[in-house]
């Protein structure tokens, strides 16, 4: 019985593997792209609310640092220099100014009053405005004085994100600060390619995990067909058809000559099975023909004595001699007869017999047999509802006369001999029983050899004949254990009838 295994085929191992591998490439797509967005939006909220900080530093710091009581003639340039500079040299990377709206057109450029971004990493302090950020401050400016309380917008790019806050100087019309300031992406300003190159990568390994799929459910599909090619196999040798897959081929093309190699040694063996049974045929009309010139020499010398004797006696003696003479004529004929049955090879012409009647008509012929034996005779059937069985019946029939003979010998007084018959689907097995004392375990082995008998009348060629009748049906003929008595056993294969 096969044990059922513990562990995960291969290819559900490879299976559960590439689920894994799909599963996790896309968490980490997903996880890499909200890092990198969520860094994104964090810094762009951190620099607005930084620039506005800012922002809100240098107006009040103006504020504080003039009289609103009286207004000002004309912008204190120096002293917003001087606050730029003080508020933003604290502040790395933050620029800006002053910016005053022009009142009699709201939608002209307005006035830059000061300008100063003190950490500017050229030399000295960079007092000229961003040209390319110009339209970016002026509209957050126009914002900012529309709305007339602090503004921020951003602008992001490839490298980097530009935000821009504007706020009105308090006490001040038409004054506003304003503060510009840059982020970077995360992973420096590069960052958007590489986060870019890395989910291209793990799309790929996606891609991949998916091709891997397909390839493995190609190969349980061929492996499959392998498996479902070799166990419909039956005796005969058919060349497995070959996969696509270069490894699978190479088990296919091994299995294939592995069959060829197969069919060529059965074939071979058929061969030398054949001229051993020639050989043992010869080897035991050897022994045969030694055993009949001593069967015959015997009965021969015995009549000759008799014949001398009838010559010289009476007529009574004579009848005497001549009914002798006639039984040891008798002795050789059985001994002739057994020689040709073993040394001719037993054809056998299949019909579909009856069972019933055929396993009836065998008990019958040695039912008279046995009562004079004083012996039971028993037929027990089991037919399994099958009415006919595809058998040469007259050879069949000497191979069970055989062991019912040998079965009534050895049976004892009051004894027992069963003929059994027992139908499988495709096999009939016949068996004769009786409760003798059995075969000794030193003589199983060859019991079925010629010339090896255990009675003083038998010639030991019946079970030869018995053995080569089963095999002339393809089936075997053989003996089996039993705790007491002896059962020999004929087994014989449907075969078209």
């Amino acid at each position: 019985m096969r044990t059922p295994s513990r562990h995960l085929s291969f290819a559900s191992q490879l299976a559960v593997f590439w689920a894994l591998v799909a599963f996790m490439c896309a968490v980490l797509i997903s996880l890499v792209w909200f890092i990198a967005e969520a860094n994104v939006t964090r810094q762009l909220a951190i620099a607005r609310q930084s620039s506005l900080t800012a922002c809100e530093a240098v107006a009040s710091r103006y504020d504080l640092s003039t009289d609103s009581s009286q207004p000002a003639l004309a912008p204190n340039t120096e002293l917003m220099h001087a606050i730029l500079d003080v508020v933003f040299a604290q502040i790395n990377g933050v620029e800006g100014g002053f910016w005053r709206a022009d009142k009699t057109s709201p939608s002209s450029r307005g006035s830059f009053e000061a300008y100063a971004f003190p950490t500017y990493q050229g030399s000295g302090i960079k007092r000229d405005i961003p040209e390319a950020e110009t339209p970016l401050i002026l509209r957050t400016l126009r914002d900012a004085t529309a709305a007339k309380s602090p503004t921020a917008t951003s602008v992001a790019g490839q490298a980097d994100a530009v935000v821009v806050a504007a706020c009105p100087v308090a006490h001040h019309d038409d004054l506003f600060a304003w503060t510009l300031t840059r982020t970077h992406p995360p992973l420096g300003a590069d960052g958007r390619t590489l986060v870019a190159v890395l989910v291209a990568m793990l799309t790929l390994i996606v891609a991949i995990a998916v091709w891997l799929g397909f390839l493995l459910r190609r190969w349980r599909a061929n492996l499959a067909r392998i498996e479902a090619s070799l166990v419909a196999r039956d005796d005969r040798f058919v060349p497995m058809i070959s996969t696509g897959e270069p490894d699978l081929d190479k088990i296919v093309a091994a299995f294939n000559a592995y069959g060829e190699r197969t069919t060529a040694l059965q074939a071979q063996a058929g061969t030398l099975n054949e001229r051993l049974v020639a050989a043992e045929r010869f080897s035991a009309l050897g022994r045969l023909a030694a055993q009949v010139a001593h069967e015959i020499r015997n009965p021969i010398g015995a009549m000759r004595l008799k014949a001398e004797n009838a010559l010289a006696g009476d007529i009574n003696r004579k009848d005497r001699a001549l009914k002798s003479i006639l039984e040891q004529i008798q002795r050789v004929e059985t001994q002739l007869g057994a020689l040709l049955a073993l040394t001719q090879p037993v054809r056998v012409h299949i019909e579909s017999v009856p069972l019933a009647a055929w396993l009836q008509g065998q008990a019958e012929l040695h039912r008279d047999a046995a009562q004079r034996a004083n012996i039971t005779l028993n037929l027990e059937q089991e037919l399994s509802g099958r009415t006919s069985f595809p058998i040469d019946a007259d050879q069949l029939a000497r191979a069970v006369d055989n062991l019912l003979i040998n079965a009534l010998r050895h049976a004892p007084s009051n004894g027992h001999v069963t003929l059994r018959a027992v139908v499988a689907p495709n096999t009939l097995r016949l068996e004769v029983l009786d409760d003798g004392p059995g075969v000794p375990p030193e003589e199983r082995e060859r019991v079925f050899q010629p010339f090896v008998t255990g009675h003083a009348a038998g010639s030991g060629l019946g079970l030869a004949v018995v053995r080569e009748i089963a095999a002339a049906h393809g089936g075997r003929a053989f003996y089996e254990t039993r705790r007491q008595g002896a059962c020999f056993v004929i087994e014989i294969p449907c075969q078209p009838s």
